[in-house]
């Protein structure tokens, strides 16, 4: 029995963490005591030196003391403020406003609000069920596919995990050991394609099944000028003005901010991106604020409102980002500067109070002890696991794979969307990835590409059943029986839970469509990322040694001026036998 258990310790303690888990007991605790309980039989059967956990509690101190992870309370709060002093039903229906003459037009909104959401709330709960409560009603109103009208909000929500600043990529970032900065740089442009990817859809629904998507009707247009016109106009030319501004940066951005921060190396294109977006944003909203307060009458309401309310969230966002990326502050910096914008920003919009303040501060409490927690259970489950060669199992599960690198990607991203349906990210950033990671490396993969798949891949956990978190948090927002829409008075069926699963079947195709091109092009997120000069470690010891001294006929001259002559050579007394045998052998003398 002790020959069996030594030889098969590291898969009867994966069967043991499923047994902990199957019983029902939180995560935290599973992952804990499977360490604890194989650590101490371990030690029974002779694996391990009875003082295997000594250096536990400097493992756990050390995870308290990580300021990386200082970052998740901080964008926690940011966006907790940001959704509870309403923004998300500002953004809906001003965005809804502007595309809602479009057919598809509220599906784009949504879209587009999911993942403005995700860049500043960072939680999928928060931006589902905030769309599902606003949107889906008048989605249904307007006649809207119920299959198109639910999954583009649950889908939507998803992008909180993906766009940077994502929990799931600091998380990701930690446990790969890999710089925040890196893991949102790269994911910045795959999660924008994504968005894109999203509206490609819409515009092919609204294409080929118009009536699926209709256009909102001219009576439910609320921003419309004396005249009677639309104010798209006005928007159209504070956008081309806006745009034209950023462009103009980009050119001279290299040159300025370089200047400015010593750097030699071109800025990344991630960089010149978001800080173009900043000035593009800053100008948008000084003309605006001049428009209004000097009455120039040149903004329609729809451009003034569009502006105000979208412009705010996006210059916190780009900040933080901006001064992520240049360098200037650490991602923990950069989300306790989200927290205060979002703070100005409620104060400023008259939206926050004591009972909002005293939410979001109990939420982000709760979501930081949640990671902490599992965080510690992982630690001490990979203490034994790594005690016992486990990595050393795993590598040898994926050596024989067919493929290499192709293979091992594709093998894990299979096993990640199942674990997906079943368990929580969190659980498999700090189960899965802490196993899997040490393999990817030894096999030549960067770790912040195999990050930003693994955050993509992810996504798909919130949208697949039976366990979809999305599909969980729509469900419980939207109608379970008929009732009567209070502007039209027409009696809108319910929304079943098979048209919510129906709606995440396309968009889950759709974001394993984008995991396989950011598989098939690793530039998309290593393009992202700021290049550094590798040093050549031997070639610069031999550039900063020493010039070589010229011969002297003189040994005796020799000893004397080597280096470290003077008092201390005096008193070095391996110094003082080495030149005294130098003087012998000059001499002739046999030592």
């Amino acid at each position: 029995m002790t020959a069996f258990i030594a030889q098969n310790f590291v898969p009867l303690m994966f069967a043991g963490l499923l047994c902990f888990l199957l019983t029902g007991i939180p995560v935290a605790f599973g992952l804990a005591a499977t360490g604890l309980l194989f650590g101490f039989v371990g030690m029974e059967v002779g694996l391990f030196d009875t003082n295997l956990f000594g250096a536990l509690p400097l493992r756990v101190f050390g995870i308290m003391q990580n300021d990386t992870l200082l970052a998740i309370p901080f964008f926690t709060l940011m966006g907790i403020i940001l959704e509870r002093s309403g923004m998300a039903e500002d953004l809906l229906e001003t965005v809804g406003q502007v595309f809602g003459p479009l057919r598809g037009g509220l599906a784009v909104a949504v879209v587009l609000v999911g993942a403005l959401l995700a860049a500043t709330t960072g939680v999928v709960a928060a931006a589902v069920i905030s769309m599902g409560l606003i949107s889906l009603p008048i989605m249904l109103r307007y006649g809207y596919n119920r299959t198109i009208a639910t999954g583009v909000i649950t889908a939507s929500g998803t992008l909180a995990q993906a766009i940077p600043p994502s929990l799931v990529l600091i998380v990701l970032a930690d446990q790969l050991g890999r710089s925040v900065g890196d893991m949102y740089a790269g994911a910045l442009i795959p999660g924008l394609m994504l968005v894109g990817l999203y509206l490609l859809f819409i515009m092919a629904v609204a294409f080929i099944k118009p009536k699926w998507v209709p256009a909102l009707p001219a009576e439910a247009r609320i921003y419309r000028e004396s005249t009677g016109a639309s104010g798209h106009r006005s928007l159209l030319l504070l956008l081309v003005v806006c745009a034209a501004a950023g462009w103009g940066w980009s050119q001279v951005h290299e040159q300025m901010i370089n200047g400015w921060i010593g750097r030699t190396t071109p800025a990344p294109g991630d960089e010149t991106l978001i800080l173009s977006l900043t000035i593009s944003s800053f100008l948008a909203l000084a003309l605006a604020l001049a428009n209004r307060v000097l009455r120039f009458g040149l903004l329609s309401k729809l451009a003034e409102q569009v502006t105000f309310v979208l412009i705010p969230p996006l210059v916190l966002i780009f900040l933080v980002l901006g001064t992520i990326f240049l360098g200037v502050a650490t991602p923990t910096e950069g989300g306790a500067m989200g927290a205060v914008g979002a703070l100005i920003m409620a104060v400023a919009r008259r939206r926050l109070n004591f009972k909002t303040l005293k939410q979001a501060l109990d939420s982000t409490a709760k979501l930081s002890v949640f990671v902490m927690f599992i965080l510690i259970g992982s630690t001490v489950f990979s203490f034994t696991f790594n005690a016992a060669d486990g990595h050393f199992w795993v590598e040898h599960l994926f050596d024989k794979l067919p493929g290499g690198q192709l293979g091992f990607l594709l093998v894990v991203n299979l096993l990640v969307f199942i674990l997906g349906m079943f368990i929580d990210f969190f659980e498999i950033a700090f189960i899965v990835v802490p196993i899997l990671a040490p393999v990817a490396d030894k096999m030549g993969i960067d770790l912040i590409w195999f990050g930003v798949i693994l955050a993509m891949n992810l996504q798909t956990s919130f949208l697949t059943p039976p366990f979809g978190f999305a599909l969980f948090y729509l469900r419980s927002v939207a109608a379970k029986k008929d009732y009567n829409d209070r502007v039209t008075g027409e009696r809108i069926p319910a929304v079943t839970t098979a048209q919510i699963y129906k709606g995440s079947i396309a968009f889950i195709i759709l974001q394993l469509i984008m995991v396989a091109v950011v598989i098939a092009y690793p530039e998309l997120v290593s393009g992202g990322i700021a290049k550094t000069e590798v040093i050549d470690a031997e070639k610069a010891l031999q550039d900063a040694a020493p010039p070589p001294m010229e011969d002297s006929a003189d040994p005796a001259a020799d000893a004397a001026s080597e280096p470290g002559e003077g008092e201390a050579a005096e008193q070095d007394p391996a110094k003082l036998l080495e030149a005294e045998m130098k003087k012998d052998a000059a001499a002739g003398k046999k030592p």
